[in-house]
């Protein structure tokens, strides 16, 4: 039985990481989640909310980082936000406001996010929906695909390979897709790590 539209229709299990599934790890015996620095990078194009305690003037909704990697507030113009965390740049913004604010508080929240591009996941090829994904803590190949919703009839998923950039190059990791998501193999349930590139061909026969 296939494994993918049964699990589509569980709530978030696309959202929010790897859930209960098993995950296995790809290419490297000594990789953990927590080898991937796993909170959030800030990226151009991510949402933010940015929260000053009892000075709503100084609080901004809703406003977008910039393609270069910058956002403007009141009275902190022009600082960059990509390549923090929301935590690091909500201290940034406090070490700027206290020229203009005794003990400044703030919070920065994300509303909607794309990740800087090292810390995207790519798919490419024979995806019913190929995208590029920000990577999510504990993020697995199962996710991935869920996120993409499955591959596409012609798809040769067991022929699936991940790209991984790794010192000196790239790994090649051999994955197999129909058994994960047509056969519910979770044993071929392997861990992503930002920049990671899944590449599903297509069956010529």
């Amino acid at each position: 039985m296939a494994i993918l539209p049964a699990l589509m229709s569980v709530g978030g299990c696309g959202e929010g990481g790897a859930g209960g599934s098993a995950a296995v790890t790809a290419g490297d015996p000594s990789f953990t989640p927590g080898d991937t620095q796993s909170e959030y990078v800030i990226g151009p194009g991510d949402l933010l909310s940015i929260s000053v305690y009892e000075a709503p003037p100084l609080s901004v909704n809703d406003l977008p980082v910039r393609p270069d990697g910058r956002i403007s507030v009141p009275l902190v113009p022009d600082i960059v936000a990509a390549g923090k965390t929301p935590a690091q740049l909500g201290h940034e913004i406090e070490k700027r406001l206290k020229k203009y604010v005794q003990q400044p508080i703030v919070t920065v929240m994300l509303r909607s996010f794309q990740g800087s591009p090292d810390r995207q996941v790519k798919v490419v090829g024979a995806a019913a929906e190929p995208q590029t994904i920000p990577y999510r803590a504990n993020m697995t190949l199962l996710d991935v695909m869920i996120a993409t919703k499955g591959m596409t009839k012609f798809a040769a998923g067991n022929s699936a390979v991940i790209v991984r950039r790794v010192p000196g190059g790239q790994q090649r990791i051999p994955v197999h897709l129909s058994d994960l998501v047509k056969d519910g193999d979770l044993r071929a349930n392997v861990a992503m790590r930002p920049g990671d590139t899944l590449i599903i061909p297509q069956s010529w026969f």
